[in-house]
């Protein structure tokens, strides 16, 4: 059992104000595997007013310090790699040796990459008669999800941090372990006492409190389009900046001029990255109907090769989800595709053999799946495929665009400028064009539903800074 019984506030470790505990269970196993204080809107207070006095002196030091101290917590993160990696699998149920490299990576290289963003960044440029200046908006309150949980908290920190902000930082009670360990490891390099600060707690209670908080200049929230429309709410009341990356249903577009065996088969990968449980998950994909046959029985052997097990044993290529509410989610969505008449190309409602124990789904592809059926339109956060047809380049555009979402998307075809022609006519935050990797250094945010503002590189810090003009 981790034990950890207090909170992070005004650069030291103190006790919660609050006496209840949180507990963390392991998703393979259904055990409990640790325990966190149950925060309350009275430890907020204390981490904004810390936050508050803090700010003054943190704005003031150069880009370049801040940038310094960014990069040791890089290095820092980087010794500890293992242990994050290990927690997360526990937590969320990623496969280990993918975890090593996303969960920890991705953390690693948000802070790592701070350095060269704020070097190449103009914080003052001069228009006609006036000096724009860009400073920082003040304190952040910085609220996280379960399914990325350090990652997520690293894409607002470190950038929030290089822009000169000071931050609250409230992660998700189902995974809060690495925020922890990376609060040690701000306090080990020697950040200021106020400038990060951490209160764990829920949603409804600590998450809110943050929001709402008055002495809050600016809230990032990461999760659900329902949760982040209450964040948007709660900080509209006094008008104060929002950044909010929601939900996805991202489409796979895959031309009639792709190469079909690959697409489907990468497709297929991405759709159940981290068991599906990733907000830019390609969970639709559309294929023309003329090859529906073809890309249904690469899309089966795909999900069939995708072998659920322990997140910690060899040969395991799917972990559990993160939660048995999650869990229970996903089991009623699957059970929603079959009552509307989609067809089941692999998996289907249970367990998979074997793992009656631990949050497993069995790798789940639906074909035939009309644009208003549930599964098209609702996101829903597990290793569920929808394979849509099409007949025209026209119809799979729209079909694309009939989502509330749009947070990412995919578009193969046998050539790049073809593949990039139509992606332009997509309405989402980033397309992948051809298989093409995550850049952590491009912004990341979506249209509609899927949010307001843009994480990761300059665009990311941009996101943190006000505009002034100084008419000269």
């Amino acid at each position: 059992m981790i034990t950890r019984d207090t909170i992070y506030v005004g650069g030291a470790w103190v006790p919660s104000t609050g006496t209840g505990t949180l507990t963390v269970v392991n998703a393979t196993t259904e055990e409990a595997m640790g325990t966190v204080p149950d925060g309350t809107p009275e430890d907020v207070d204390a981490a904004v007013a810390a936050a508050q006095a803090a700010f003054p002196g943190w704005a003031a030091t150069s880009a370049d310090e801040r940038a310094e101290l960014c990069t040791r917590i890089a290095e820092g993160i980087g010794t500890r790699m293992d242990e994050i990696a290990t927690l997360v699998s526990q937590e969320v149920g990623m496969v280990k040796p993918l975890s090593t490299f996303i969960q920890a990576g991705l953390p690693y290289s948000s802070f790592a990459s701070v350095a060269a963003v704020v070097e190449a960044f103009a914080f003052e440029e001069e228009v006609g008669n006036s000096l724009v200046v860009r400073e920082p908006v003040g304190v952040v309150g910085c609220i996280t999800p379960w399914n990325y949980p350090l990652h997520q908290i690293a894409a607002k920190v470190a950038f929030a941090l290089g822009a000169g902000c000071t931050v609250v930082v409230k992660p998700s009670e189902v995974a809060p372990l690495t925020a922890f360990v990376l609060a040690e490891i701000v306090h080990g390099v020697g950040l200021p006492a106020g400038v990060f600060n951490l209160v764990v707690g829920t949603g409804d209670v600590v998450g809110e409190a943050v929001a709402g908080h008055p002495g809050v200049d600016m809230v990032s929230f990461t999760g659900s389009t329902r949760a982040g429309m209450r964040v948007a709410e709660l900080a509209s009341r006094r008008v104060a900046r929002v950044s909010l990356e929601l939900g996805g249903k991202s489409a796979n577009v895959i031309l009639a001029d792709a190469d079909l065996e690959q697409a489907v088969g990468d497709g297929v990968g991405k759709a159940f990255l981290n068991s599906g449980q990733t907000c830019s998950a390609l969970t639709r994909m559309l294929v023309p109907r003329s090859r529906l046959a073809e890309a249904e029985e690469v899309a089966r052997r795909g999900a069939e090769e995708l072998t659920p097990g322990d997140p910690f044993a060899e040969g395991s290529r799917l972990g559990p989800l993160a939660s048995q509410a999650q869990w229970d989610r996903v089991q009623g969505y699957i059970g929603k595709g079959l009552e509307e008449g989609a067809t089941l190309v692999a998996g289907g409602p249970g367990k998979p053999e074997g793992l009656e124990r631990g949050y497993f789904v069995r790798p789940t592809v639906f074909s035939d799946v009309r644009t208003d059926m549930t599964i098209a339109q609702e996101e829903i956060f597990g290793p569920v495929l929808s394979i849509l047809p099409y007949d025209t380049e026209e119809e799979a555009i729209a079909i694309a665009n009939d989502s509330v979402y749009g947070l990412a998307g995919g578009v193969w075809a046998g050539t790049r400028e073809h593949a990039v022609e139509v992606a332009r006519q997509i309405r989402t935050g980033q397309v992948e064009i051809n298989g093409g990797a995550f850049n952590p250094l491009a912004p990341f945010g979506g249209y509609k539903r899927s949010g307001v503002g843009r994480e990761l590189g300059r665009h990311g810090l941009e996101e943190f800074l006000e505009v002034k003009s100084l008419q000269l």
